[in-house]
């Protein structure tokens, strides 16, 4: 008996954040994989991994016990919960796995990228900019043309909405490109020892401290390859947790729903439809338009466009709410015990210095935020924070950093335009018009939010058409694609994510936060 999600539900709009594009591998900002525009290849031509045997991930944070339920005295073992998602975790942990073979090239890259900087006597960011940025040709609309040609059975879309994607996806692989021969040509000047090929997981605290390579003399450990993955393998935990969740309420439900139909002579089909068809309410048009209505700002489309869509989706949310009552009601007469725990999120060292904030200076708890001006989830989240912030007063300090999304087309532009408002002391009061006018954010209108706010625009104009504070934004990009931000709006309060953002929510995190600062 399990509760069906419509697909619908992402393609109408109602995701509760905005969501980066799947970039494989990829740690710059302008590089989205070939996943947001190439469907993926058929599933029965990849090696089934369950087949293999399992390297240690080093990501199950602890065993999980081997029973997840106790059912009216009935155990449910994990091996019965695992089973019929194996494949999907095998899958998961693989990609730790392979990430952290990976991870050790670019803790020697980064060394390699560190020191020869510092012999130029310039920055990474620099360094990179002319030894990669500038050798790479701009793709143009022929070579993006070309691509989309060349790939078009494969690519879900028209060229004309695809364009900005492919160009981006091109220029990506350029910088790939130029990345390795510049990390090849560093590598060849340099003393680089690798000591182990394959790095494993550390098997205790100690074990941290064993040395995968040197470079120049200078040691790479576990620890540091660990360190870079910790926002992998929680969200591999998360994931994880997710499937092992879905499949033990399946057994759940399914185990409740078998034992009440033997009571009444049934068999379990029988009784789940006599029990959930007559609880499912029907959809109407006048529903499907109050739906539109009151969420046309995140709809493309006319409603007679997307009726048929929004009717389908209510429908099946009608019906998921109505075997979740069905199921909540066979849980109230049984005995259910669950053991089965969701995962601590780590704690991430972010850099909160040059960044605005406004709450107490010295608070003990610090939210940051990581936030996109054209995503609609932050221009509802934000007053949220706000309101949470004042109402904690000096207890409290917010942070905002910038994570502007690739499909979002002027929220890299209206970063910068922040943090030039920022420099006439008129951040927060600009933001609040970004946030009013997500819509409207090319440049002439940007600039328009600053005569409003009376900014110097001899100052401001200059330095949006300059890019003169486009670095704060990588900065930010950089920082946030480090600790595993793919999402906007993304929170993290004390270092840790929290993934609830409703203000009762941040109330509690806020409020569990001060308790452990408290104890230390």
């Amino acid at each position: 008996m399990m509760k069906t999600v419509s697909p619908l539900l992402v393609a109408i709009i109602l995701a509760l954040a905005c969501v980066a594009p799947s970039r494989a591998g990829a740690k710059t900002h302008s590089q989205p994989g070939p996943s947001v525009l190439i469907k993926q290849a058929n599933p029965s031509q990849a090696a089934n991994p369950a087949e293999k045997k399992q390297e240690d991930c080093g990501c199950e944070a602890k065993a999980p016990p081997d029973v997840l339920a106790i059912v009216d005295g009935v155990n449910i073992p994990v091996k019965d919960v695992d089973e019929p998602i194996k494949v999907r975790i095998a899958e998961l942990q693989g990609q730790v796995t392979e990430a952290r073979k990976r991870q050790l090239d670019i803790e020697i890259n980064s060394r390699l990228l560190e020191s020869e900087a510092g012999r130029l006597g310039l920055t990474s960011g620099e360094l990179l900019e002319r030894e990669i940025v500038k050798k790479v040709n701009e793709p143009t609309d022929a070579d993006a043309q070309a691509f989309y040609n060349q790939n078009k059975n494969r690519i879900q879309g028209e060229f004309n909405e695809l364009k900005d994607q492919i160009v981006s996806y091109l220029r990506g692989q350029r910088e790939q490109e130029e990345s390795k021969k510049f990390a090849d040509r560093l590598r060849t000047k340099a003393q680089v020892k690798v000591l182990f090929e394959t790095p494993t997981p550390p098997a205790t605290d100690g074990d941290r401290a064993r040395v995968f390579a040197t470079v120049n003399g200078k040691r790479i450990t576990s620890g540091d390859v660990e360190d870079s993955l910790k926002a992998l393998i929680f969200s591999v935990q998360e994931q994880v947790y997710s499937l092992r969740k879905q499949s033990l309420d399946r057994k759940i439900n399914d185990s409740l729903l078998d034992r009440e139909a033997k009571k009444r002579n049934l068999t379990a089909d029988a009784l789940f439809d006599a029990e959930v068809s007559p609880r499912v309410k029907r959809v109407t048009t006048e529903d499907a338009h109050k739906f539109y209505e009151e969420n046309k700002d995140r709809i493309d489309g006319s409603f007679n466009q997307v009726q048929a869509q929004i009717l389908q989706y209510l429908q099946n949310r009608e019906r998921s709410n109505a075997e979740g009552a069905y199921a909540d009601q066979l849980r109230k007469g049984a005995s259910v015990q669950v053991f089965l725990k969701q995962p601590d999120p780590p704690m991430f060292d972010i850099a909160i210095d040059d960044r605005p904030w406004r709450g107490g200076a010295n608070a003990p708890v610090t939210i940051v935020e990581f936030t996109d001006y054209e995503c609609p989830s932050c221009g509802t989240t934000q007053p949220v924070l706000e309101e949470v912030v004042k109402e904690f007063g000096d207890k409290v300090k917010l942070v905002a950093r910038n994570f502007p999304l690739d499909q979002h087309k002027h929220a890299f532009k209206a970063a910068e335009a922040a943090e030039a408002a920022r420099e006439q002391g008129k951040y927060w009061e600009y933001v609040a018009l970004l946030f009013k006018n997500q819509k409207a954010l090319e440049v002439e209108k940007l600039k328009d939010y600053a005569t409003q706010l009376g900014l110097d625009r001899k100052k401001f104009d200059p330095a949006l058409d300059s890019g003169k504070f486009a670095d704060k934004v990588k900065r930010d990009l950089a920082d946030g694609n480090r600790i595993g931000v793919d999402s906007t709006p993304t929170v993290f309060i004390n270092g840790k994510r929290v993934r609830e953002k409703s203000r009762d929510a941040l109330k509690l995190a806020i409020e569990a936060a001060l308790k452990d600062g408290a104890k230390k």
